[in-house]
């Protein structure tokens, strides 16, 4: 890969929707009032029938793609929008969250295709982030709003939907131990994130079986046992207090 050319820094930002008529209209306002002008919007609909059709309807001249039809869950719905995106950069939002406008400084930024940046986001009004490295992201997932990808990342590899709620971990691991990659941390804020999702609230309990394995095959074996020793050393604080 080789750094980005200006009028190459498009950005497809990717909405996955079901019955989202509540808040969807906020999200799309919130994309709307950016200042960064190279934004095209793609939304992936799960056969809503709550309203969410008239909003993406009402906006259709705004939004760049969008489609309804059944999906077998959210990462299988981000995996159909890939297949629309042209553009050299994606970024994930949810229809519950909102863009900051610090994202379109974040996004005049983007000069590197071989970076995953990364920056913070709010959540209830605290500022949720920072610098990580691969044991830290071992044992927390940076915040999937909280990321603008190369979209030649998602022609390498794609979700993997055996893990329903956690796949955007299951990627991100394997993109530490991508050697043609690595994560650029920016101190921006960049999306207030709607914490009551369903990744906020309920565990992948697929992807906890299979944490340790993932780790093992894509860091190996030094950061598993690093992981190993780590974990053990939480659980005996926590015995502790």
């Amino acid at each position: 890969m080789s750094n980005a050319k200006e009028n190459d820094k498009s950005i497809s930002v990717i909405i996955v929707t079901y019955n989202a008529a509540d808040t969807l209209q906020a999200c799309l306002d919130s994309i709307y009032r950016q200042t960064y002008p190279k934004l095209q919007i793609i939304v992936m609909d799960g056969a809503s029938v709550d309203g969410t059709i008239d909003i993406l309807k009402a906006n259709s001249n705004r939004i760049t793609f969008w489609k309804t039809e059944p999906d077998k869950g959210i990462y299988h719905a981000m995996n159909k929008a890939l297949n629309h995106v042209k553009t050299d950069w994606i970024y994930f939002i949810g229809a519950d969250d909102e863009l900051l406008p610090e994202f379109s400084a974040m996004a005049a930024q983007l000069d590197n295709t071989n970076c995953i940046y990364y920056g913070n986001v709010l959540v209830q009004n605290e500022k949720n982030g920072g610098p990580t490295n691969a044991l830290t992201h071992t044992m927390h997932n940076i915040c999937q709003q909280a990321m603008i990808y190369p979209a030649w990342v998602f022609k390498k590899y794609r979700y993997d939907t055996t893990y329903p709620i956690a796949a955007d971990y299951a990627l991100n691991i394997r993109c530490w131990a991508d050697k043609s990659l690595e994560f650029c941390y920016q101190d921006l804020t960049i999306a207030n994130y709607n914490h009551t999702g369903i990744s906020s609230v309920i565990k992948d309990e697929r992807f906890e079986k299979d944490r340790l394995k993932l780790v093992f095959r894509y860091h190996g074996f030094k950061m598993w046992r690093k992981l190993i020793t780590r974990r053990w050393k939480e659980i005996r604080q926590s015995r502790k207090i």
